[in-house]
Order: C-alpha cells, then sequence, then structure tokens
C-alpha cells in the first residue's frame, strides 16, 4: 500500500466544486472515477480545499490510497490521457501514508480577478468578475491592511454550523490593478472558512466603491456578525493558486491582535515531543478560545506535553484540572523558563531573573495521559 500525492489544476466551470454532489459532476468524481479505471482497485481521493461550484484552481491537493505497482510519478502522465481537458494533474509523487492534506500545516494562496471597465470582455467572463463602477485600488489596499494578521472572522463567514472555530491568520493581502483593466485580490492564509475569501473580495469592493471607509473595515471584522459584511463575490473569479506545505516547524509562532498576544516554543517538538506556550496578554472572553486552539494545534504537530505560562498572572485563569477540549492541565514541577532560548524571549519581555524563576507553569496533555 502507497500513499500518492495529486496536484491538481481545473478550470471549475462545468462542475459543481470539488467534493462528490448528487446533482451535478464534480473534479472529485472525475478523478475518483479515472483513477480507479486506471489503477483497476476503486479510488476514493480526499482533496486538501472543496472548491465550489465554479471555482477554478491552479494547485489543488488531494490524495489517495493504492496496492498498484505503478510508479507515483508515472500516475500523472498515465491520468492526464483519460481526464476531460479542463482538469489536469500537474504532478503526482508518493507521501506517508500518515500525510494528510488537510492536517498538515499549509499557507493556501487564492487569488480573485474583477474586471474593472465600462463594457465586459467576453473572453474574461469566465474567469473574472465583471464590475462596471469604477474602483479605488488604494482604498481598498488600505482596508485589506486591517485583515491581515490572526483574527476572529466570523463577519467573513457563510456559517454551516454554530459551532465553527472563526478564528483565522491570513499572512498578505493584496489589491493590484494589473494591465487590461483586471485587479487581483491575492490573499494567504493558514485556512480560509466557507465563503470567506469571496466575502472580503466583496466587503473590499464596496470600500473601492465609496460605500463606506477603509477604516470601517477593522469595525466589520470587530463585530463577528455577517450582516456587517460586503455581499459574497461571485465564484468564477475565485483560484485556488497554490497551496505550500510546511517541510518544519518555525521555532517560535508568535500572534497579536488587540485581543490577544502569545508565542509558542515549538523547536523541541522533533526531540522532546513538548513545546511552551507564552501568553503575554489575553482578554478574559477569548482566553479559553486562544488555549483550546493552540493546545491542540501544539499536538497535531506532534506534542505530546504543552507547557503554558499566564504572563499576566491573573489569579486563577490556570489551574489543574481545566480542560480545553481534549486536554486537561496538570501540575508540574518543570520550568521551562530555565532553558535559554525561553530564558531570553521572556527577558525581552520585560521579566527579571527572578520572576522568570518564579513563573507558575502547566502541562496541558491528552485527556489518557499524564505528564
Amino acid at each position: 500500500m502507497k500513499r500518492v500525492k495529486l496536484v491538481v489544476a481545473y478550470d471549475g466551470t462545468n462542475y459543481r466544486g470539488w467534493q462528490l454532489q448528487p446533482n451535478g459532476v464534480t473534479i472529485e468524481e472525475e478523478l475518483n472515477r479515472h483513477l480507479s479505471e486506471l489503477l483497476k482497485e476503486e479510488i476514493a481521493v480526499i482533496g486538501a480545499s472543496r472548491t465550489d461550484s465554479g471555482v477554478h484552481a491552479r494547485g489543488n491537493v488531494a490524495v489517495f490510497d493504492t496496492e498498484n505497482r505503478m510508479p507515483a510519478d508515472k500516475i500523472c502522465v498515465a491520468l492526464n490521457q483519460r481526464l476531460p481537458e479542463d482538469i489536469r494533474v500537474q504532478c503526482s509523487q508518493e507521501v506517508p501514508l500518515t500525510w494528510h492534506p488537510r492536517k498538515a500545516n499549509c499557507i493556501k494562496t487564492y487569488e480573485y480577478r474583477i474586471l474593472n471597465r465600462k463594457i465586459a470582455m467576453p473572453l474574461e467572463r469566465l474567469y473574472s468578475h465583471f464590475c462596471y463602477f469604477p474602483l479605488d485600488v488604494e482604498k481598498m489596499q488600505q482596508a485589506a491592511r486591517y485583515l491581515i494578521g490572526e483574527h476572529d472572522f466570523k463577519s467573513f463567514c457563510t456559517s454551516r454550523s454554530q459551532a465553527e472555530e472563526t478564528v483565522r491568520t491570513i499572512y498578505s493581502l493584496t489589491v493590484e490593478r494589473e494591465p487590461h483593466d483586471m485587479i487581483v485580490v491575492r490573499i494567504s492564509g493558514s485556512g480560509f472558512l466557507y465563503n470567506m475569501v469571496r466575502i472580503v473580495v466583496g466587503t473590499l469592493m464596496e470600500v473601492g466603491t465609496g460605500a463606506y471607509p477603509p477604516e470601517h473595515m477593522e469595525e466589520i471584522l470587530e463585530a463577528r456578525d455577517r450582516r456587517q459584511a460586503g455581499r459574497t463575490a461571485l465564484a468564477r473569479g475565485l483560484t485556488l493558486a497554490s497551496m505550500e506545505y510546511e517541510t518544519e516547524l518555525a521555532a517560535w509562532r508568535c500572534r497579536a491582535n488587540r485581543h490577544w498576544e502569545y508565542e509558542i516554543y515549538q523547536a523541541e517538538i522533533a526531540s522532546e515531543r513538548s513545546s511552551c506556550f507564552l501568553i503575554q496578554r489575553c482578554e478574559d472572553a477569548e482566553w479559553e478560545g486562544v488555549l483550546r486552539r493552540n493546545i491542540h494545534h501544539q499536538f497535531q504537530n506532534g506534542a505530546r506535553k504543552v507547557f503554558v505560562a499566564d504572563l499576566e498572572g491573573k489569579p486563577g485563569r490556570l489551574k489543574a484540572g481545566d480542560r480545553y477540549r481534549y486536554y486537561v492541565l496538570e501540575e508540574t514541577k518543570k520550568n521551562p523558563g530555565c532553558k535559554p532560548e525561553i530564558s531570553e524571549r521572556l527577558q525581552s519581555r520585560g521579566l527579571s531573573p527572578e520572576e522568570i524563576a518564579g513563573l507558575v507553569w502547566y502541562c496541558a496533555v491528552d485527556s489518557g495521559s499524564g505528564v
């Protein structure tokens, strides 16, 4: 048995999106059918991004398991001979059986194209959104800056579930006017909520038309209310451009916004299966979510122990027995702050050696295990 990774490009015009649907042909259906015929066994691919109907891709990722002996890198060429011409596998390679395209750390990049001119161009109609009203790109750029970083993007999500986690991280968001009246919005992030990119674009277009000023974007973000954001832009202007998977964990993971600020030391996950979670500040209302998300993410990265310290030192916020999703806090005598890498970080935050030595740490472990 081996697991094969595919990088898939497609024109989404004639498909009902990626995921199998009862009411139309999908990309996943086409891949499953042709792979099954090629490899002479039942194949079911797992896609990294379930793009919607009409959305395109240059670099979506999928994996499947097979017992066929055909070399993984040869499957690409053989499969392309069978697929319809609007779907092409760009490359295929073997990956570990444990590798999963939706669980590995990844930077997703989407592009949205807006044709901004008085008269539509027929040749662009399937791959861009036509906007007759002049758009102020500079104001759209100003508004975009408010969304960069880790935030709760509930205002920019068509919610499928009330329980869905809505915090995401946007690494970059640019708006550029290119030749031939084309405006391109490029957005890269750790992951996106349902319709998030299209709602962001629709809201940026509202700013571009002058419906509201760029700084109103921050108010929309803070509202955490879908009704405050702009309309959802059409699907056909959206393309999943690339998915870049992390091959090595960064030593530090740092996030900050008006509600919270924290740093996580990840350099010892591979060697010691542990990480250190330093919370500089966090509003009480956000506390449970910040710990739940980040402890879980560290376990996904391979940690089995996550040492947690509250640098604000608020009484009662950390205590033995507290549960965060699948994990429980336990008392520990260890003081990771004594390690040079962490001590230096803490001193740069203004803590004295005495304060570092006196920090109270707790250890988050899986609820079925111990320290």
